[in-house]
């Protein structure tokens, strides 16, 4: 299979040229030839070849000046680095290894060790073409896995009650999952979890109880009082089976005739409800006490009960919406989101997009370290 790959040499001395090329092509390589760093490079982006043996002194670019570039370019990143030097000395290869080389072959080119490199070389280089292609592969099955959970979940609502919600996972997949549905014309459900941990390992017990919830499979459960639905997934979902997965849930069920809320909570941050008239802002934090769902058999969950004034606003969040690293190195707190709701709410009506951008602007990384959900809905 020798004659699959493709071999660069850069070296200003023809007659290196020469002796390399009769040496490589005997071996059934393809050869290609550059007399100067610049040449190389070119020759390097245009061809991918699979290694490089290039000469460290050369006029204009150098040897390591080579391997720098050709190191910081993503398309050649498996490309096997092999540096030709008449320098020998410690010092020397350390400065080649910094810059990137991964071998060298030292002038007199002795035929035997040269194939030897070679070979170990290109070695080296298909198993670095291997993994990427592998890593290709999960990523495109992990982007086709986030697709599907954002397929699961639920449209924007307008009326009677507007619901909506702003979902950006850390990574194409992580632990957040919620929905929001009409038990019956009167009574709407919402629910947020949060599994811990993060990938394929977080996601699948989420849409498992997405599933579950939907399809209403608990039997004889009344979905109507969020702690018995609590107690239900915590029965049916202990760590011990569930590969030590546990997580934290906020279910409410909304009586739209009553304005009333009934919720319960495990271990999961607080739902806040601002209630906002031109004279004052009312802040709630509904929580309950109760341990994630999946950490210990037998937990008692239990309910609270909420009148929704006019002009009320729920939000229900992860945790992944405040527990964020500032650019000053310290963590954002619950009390400085709830902060950021209110004002929000007074100046620009708690629009998700002010309070996404508000959020992304306080993180001092380019991506999210955990999955962020906010839902929010609007009562009037």
């Amino acid at each position: 299979m020798t004659n699959l790959y493709q071999i660069l040499i850069i070296d200003d001395d023809l007659a290196v040229q020469i002796l390399l090329t009769r040496m490589l092509e005997r071996q059934g390589y393809k050869v290609v030839v550059a007399s100067n760093g610049e040449e190389g490079i070119v020759k390097a982006i245009a061809s991918c070849p699979a290694l490089i043996i290039c000469d460290w002194i050369m006029p204009g670019l150098n040897g390591l000046e080579v391997c720098q570039r050709i190191k910081a370019d993503p398309q050649l990143s498996t490309t096997f680095f092999i540096l030709l030097t008449s320098l020998d000395s410690v010092a020397d290869r350390v400065k080649g290894l910094d810059a990137g080389a991964d071998d060298f072959i030292t002038k007199p080119i002795e035929h035997n060790e040269l194939q030897a490199r070679v070979r170990a070389g290109l070695r080296l280089h298909q198993l670095s073409r291997d993994l990427q292609t592998q890593k290709q592969i999960l990523e495109a099955e992990l982007a086709e896995a986030a697709e599907y959970v954002r397929s699961l979940l639920p449209l924007p609502m307008t009326h009677p009650v507007g619901i909506n919600f702003q979902f950006i996972p850390s990574r194409q997949l992580g632990g957040d999952c919620f929905d929001y549905y009409w038990l019956d014309p009167d009574y709407l459900a919402v629910y947020l979890l949060d599994t811990a941990g993060h990938g394929l390992r977080a996601t699948l017990p989420s849409i498992s109880v997405l599933n579950l919830l939907r399809s209403r499979a608990l039997k004889g459960l009344n979905y109507y009082q969020p702690s018995d639905v609590l107690q239900a997934l915590n029965n049916t979902f202990q760590m011990n089976y569930q590969n030590d997965k546990y997580f934290t849930i906020w279910y409410g069920v909304y009586n739209r005739i009553k304005r009333q809320l009934i919720y319960a909570s495990a271990g999961h941050p607080p739902a806040v409800l601002i209630s906002a008239n031109p004279t004052s802002t009312k802040v709630k934090k509904l929580r309950t006490p109760g341990v994630p769902v999946g950490m210990f058999p037998q937990v008692k969950y239990v309910d609270e009960f909420c009148n929704i004034e006019e002009s009320s606003s729920l939000y229900i969040f992860s945790d992944g919406a405040y527990e964020i690293t500032q650019s000053d190195g310290t963590l954002w707190t619950l009390e400085g989101f709830i902060q950021m709701l209110v004002t929000s709410q007074r100046q620009f009506e708690g629009k998700l997009d002010h309070i996404l951008n508000n959020i992304i602007s306080l993180n001092s990384k380019e991506a999210f370290d955990d999955d962020l959900s906010i839902i929010k809905i609007k009562f009037d």
